[in-house]
């Protein structure tokens, strides 16, 4: 035996024994090398995969184990090799079983092959996801091998929290709104002749703006869901970006900012973007609201000609849409909206388009920047953020013009 040169310890001998060879602790049996057999047909060491990779042979004692096994088990290579599979690997279920007397890969039923992966617990209590792998010289002949994979839990128990935080956020931003409506509801059916005109009147307006507010939350779900599926699509139109800023800015304006707050300064000519007009909206929506609410003085929106090193369309986009790639000196447009603020902490850059990240308490719900680059990358651009000269925070998105291969 000997031992990796990360740590995995492996015995030598032949690559694997044909059926009809005794195997290791026959007559004349070798022994086969898990590490070696990975080796010589792939070219890699067992220390060189991501997940923890146990081996044991016939006998069920271990032949090898891994670093990523070592490192998950907190049980070193060098002490596994060679000892029995329980005295090596330890395993319980959730209900305290010990896992290898329960499934009895050895003795048990000769037409399984392996166990489903699944929650397993080490000594000492911690989780991990184990699957198994019965390896046998024929259909229902004998276990020559038992390979096991071990995983962390962390990854999954880092979804299952985001996945909660999103249910959580969800409630508690859905409660808000419909309590307003059903109470408005409620009372004017109940006490309709008391209002007058005008009272009637703010009532369902306010009835509608909390409507609108939780038709905007749920696009916002099917926004994420569709980024982290890979499954929003980009259904490109010839967009005059100039134009859409202007018309966010009388949004704005109409709803009672002042114009002057404002200052757009676009660089012509502009190249023709190809882009999706209705999330080009949203983009400029989400920066333009979050530069206005949580940050302060003039806000400056700069649109100009960019080069774009690199154009990835990796995402689903409307069938029979064709666009040009490029891998150097391609051209793109660049959208900076930047304000006057204090700005964005500089340990909080690197959150700003997470989940749920919130540059203040004035509201919201965390998941418009992260709509935001999902949007961005889906058009193969890019998107970061900085410190304006102002002082305040700093947007700047750039897309390509992803015009389609018959105008190329």
């Amino acid at each position: 035996m000997t031992v990796g040169a990360s740590g995995s310890a492996i015995t030598r001998g032949p690559v694997r024994p044909d059926p009809g060879e005794s195997g290791p602790g026959g007559p004349g049996g070798p022994t086969w090398n898990a590490g070696q057999d990975l080796g010589q047909d792939f070219g890699i060491d067992p220390d060189d995969l991501p997940d923890g990779l146990v081996v044991a042979d016939e006998t069920g004692r271990v032949i090898c184990f891994n670093a990523a096994a070592a490192r998950i088990t907190a049980v070193a290579a060098t002490e596994a090799v060679g000892s029995p599979l329980e005295r090596a690997l330890p395993l319980e279920d959730l209900e305290g079983r010990r896992w290898w007397a329960l499934t009895d890969p050895y003795g048990g039923l000769r037409t399984r092959f392996g166990q489903p992966e699944r929650n397993l617990l080490l000594p000492g209590g911690r989780e991990v996801l184990v699957s198994a792998r019965y390896v046998r010289a024929f259909p229902q002949g004998p276990v020559r091998r038992l390979v096991i994979s071990i995983r962390g839990t962390e990854a999954r128990r880092r979804t299952e929290r985001s996945h909660a935080e999103l249910i959580a956020t969800v409630a508690h931003e859905l409660r808000s709104p419909l309590t307003s409506v059903k109470g408005f509801t409620a009372t004017l059916l109940a006490k309709w002749e008391r209002f007058t005109d005008d009272q009637k009147r703010l009532m369902l307006e306010t009835v509608d703006a909390d409507a609108n507010r939780v038709t905007r939350l749920i696009a916002e779900l099917l926004d994420i869901s569709r980024i982290d599926s890979g499954r929003l699509e980009v259904r490109r139109q010839p967009v005059d970006i100039g134009t859409a800023v202007g018309r966010h800015i009388q949004s704005f304006t109409a709803s009672g900012q002042s114009p002057d707050r404002f200052l757009v300064r676009i660089q012509q000519p502009l190249p023709a973007l190809w882009a999706d007009p209705d999330k080009i909206d949203q983009i400029l929506g989400n920066l333009l609201e979050n530069a206005v609410r949580h940050g302060e003085g003039t806000v400056t929106i700069e649109v100009a000609p960019a080069q774009v090193k690199h154009v990835d369309h990796g995402h689903t986009e409307r069938p029979g849409a064709e666009h040009t790639h490029a891998d150097g000196g391609a051209k793109g447009t660049a959208v900076t909206v930047s304000d006057e603020g204090p700005g964005i902490p500089e340990e909080s850059m690197a959150r700003v388009f997470t989940r749920f990240w919130r540059g203040s308490k004035r509201g919201g719900t965390g998941l418009g920047l992260y709509i935001v680059k999902g949007i961005v990358e889906a058009h193969g651009g890019t998107i970061t953020v900085g410190r304006g000269p102002g002082g305040g925070a700093e947007f700047r998105f750039i897309l390509p013009v992803g015009a389609p291969a018959y105008l190329a």
